[in-house]
């Protein structure tokens, strides 16, 4: 998530000519909420692993909420059809264009042909363990309701990082509440070595948070109905 942000989230708000304005009022739905320490992501069995010395983390959820009505029904029907929908979603969709035309120009080559780079293979992809999206992503855990992701560095890459993270991408369906809630949640941290600090900037967090709410506006179309 980190490679290319700056130049992704100018391309994807100020290129297609859309003002500043128009973007948060695109995206006013989609609301970070609090992310507790107890939170599962915090608990995952890879963390101590991928970051050994317990480093500071940047992390966040952002969630949006559909009336179940809203969403296709034959998603609701299928275990799991719901999020790799909306993971598909994620990577196809127009708000990953830009920083997947990046990665595709530096990155695509024969030694990562076997993953997923068009639009067409990141709208069909189920998102299997192993999977992965264009040498920037990895699922290494996938439930019916969440597939969790590496980020940061090239999933060739399987060492300890200098900057490494987890992205979970959820689709809970409460139908006792009558919506689905959609998540995209974010933990990124430095691998190697000792920090004191948070591995993100303060402004650079700020630009990764508005490209989680772009990623996301862009993933619900591939969940509701039209």
């Amino acid at each position: 998530m980190i490679r290319g942000l700056k130049t992704t989230l100018k391309i994807a708000v100020y290129g297609t000519g859309a003002s500043l304005g128009a973007f948060f009022f695109a995206t006013r739905k989609n609301v970070f909420v609090p992310l507790e320490p107890t939170d599962a992501i915090f608990q995952h069995h890879l963390l101590r692993k991928l970051n050994p010395s317990s480093n500071p983390t940047m992390h966040d959820v952002c969630v949006r909420r559909i009336p179940i009505s809203d969403i296709r029904p034959e998603l609701l029907d299928k275990e799991g059809g719901l999020v790799e929908a909306f993971c598909a979603g994620v990577w196809s969709g127009w708000g990953y264009k830009a920083q997947r035309a990046i990665l595709a120009k530096v990155f695509q080559d024969a030694s990562t042909q076997s993953q997923l780079w068009s639009p067409e293979q990141l709208r069909t992809s189920e998102y299997s363990l192993g999977t992965m999206v264009t040498d920037h992503f990895e699922v290494i855990e996938k439930t019916p309701t969440s597939i969790i992701m590496r980020s940061g560095d090239s999933p060739r890459n399987q060492a300890v990082r200098q900057v490494d993270g987890l992205f979970e991408i959820s689709a809970v369906a409460k139908h006792d509440e009558g919506v689905v809630e959609l998540g995209l949640k974010t933990c990124f941290f430095q691998g190697l070595g000792k920090a004191q600090a948070s591995p993100v900037p303060a402004p650079i967090e700020w630009l990764h948070r508005q490209y989680v709410k772009l990623l996301l506006e862009t993933a619900v179309q591939n969940v509701v109905r039209h």
